[in-house]
């Protein structure tokens, strides 16, 4: 399954709604239905394995499916994401942890970032793919929760890391990107949101991981801060572009997945930015 799994990886095919059955059976559909106390887990780096563990602690729940998105932009060794999911299962010996579900969509990806960025800087002023990186990211899983019965999606998502402010981890990004879940009657959890040291992050793993190590780096890393490392993109200006173009584009295409249907990412992207 491992080599399959990395070949998805390499691959990156349109895979939101039509999983292959070795990937995601009928059976396990159902069987993954019945059980009460399931949640998806978004896996990337340590913060998402941290919040799986404190939502386990907080929750109570009694099973996890580990489930990892892939965007246009990352790199590194598929090893990172399966040594992601080790971790989790040591680090929760009582929780079932279920095999790795691997999803995402190119398109879906290059409607929201990729496309259109001329227009988006003209309008906007800004052009950050993290935004629409990360509201993908959240996306993509919709369909595959409500699929599932309704498992919350458990994320790890901070608004300060030591100090230090990502622009896609924002309180404006963060509360859009709840809403967006909300609205498909999916829970987005969030449960290391106000954990701003890193050190507290280390005491709810129980052991030593540093932060943006052991896990797939993105080409595009760092791209909203100027040479000298300062951030000039406004609030204001996140919330008119999430509000305007990336939020409605995400609900369009989560509605056409959720009937069944693969969207034209481009197309639905090409109406909300036209004249």
């Amino acid at each position: 399954m491992s080599n399959v799994l990395k070949q998805v990886y390499l691959n990156k095919p349109e895979c939101v709604i039509n999983f292959p059955q070795w990937l995601l059976s009928s059976q396990k559909i159902n069987d993954y239905r019945a059980m009460s106390r399931l949640a998806m887990v978004e896996i990337a780096g340590r913060d998402s394995v941290a919040a799986a563990v404190k939502a386990v602690m907080e929750k109570d729940f009694t099973d996890l499916i580990p489930t990892y998105a892939y965007t246009g932009t990352e790199h590194g060794p598929w090893l990172s994401v399966e040594q992601a999911v080790i971790r989790l299962e040591s680090r929760l010996p009582e929780t079932k942890i279920h095999d790795l579900l691997v999803l995402g969509s190119p398109g879906f990806w290059q409607a929201l970032n990729g496309r259109f960025v001329t227009e988006l800087i003209s309008r906007y002023g800004f052009y950050v793919p993290c935004l629409g990186c990360h509201l993908y990211l959240h996306s993509v899983r919709i369909p595959l929760s409500r699929l599932l019965g309704g498992a919350p999606i458990i994320s790890g998502e901070r608004e300060l890391h030591n100090g230090t402010i990502k622009v896609n981890q924002i309180s404006e990004a963060l509360n859009a990107y709840e809403r967006l879940a909300r609205e498909f009657d999916t829970e987005l959890i969030m449960p290391i949101r106000n954990v701003t040291e890193g050190d507290l992050i280390r005491d709810i793993l129980g052991f030593q991981w540093e932060e943006g190590e052991e896990q797939l780096g993105c080409v595009l890393s760092g791209n909203y801060r100027t040479a000298d490392g300062k951030v000039g993109i406004g609030s204001r200006q996140v919330q008119k572009y999430l509000d305007e173009f990336a939020g409605p584009l995400a609900r369009k295409i989560i509605r056409a997945y959720l009937e069944g249907r693969t969207p034209d990412h481009l197309k639905i992207a090409a109406e909300l930015i036209g004249p």
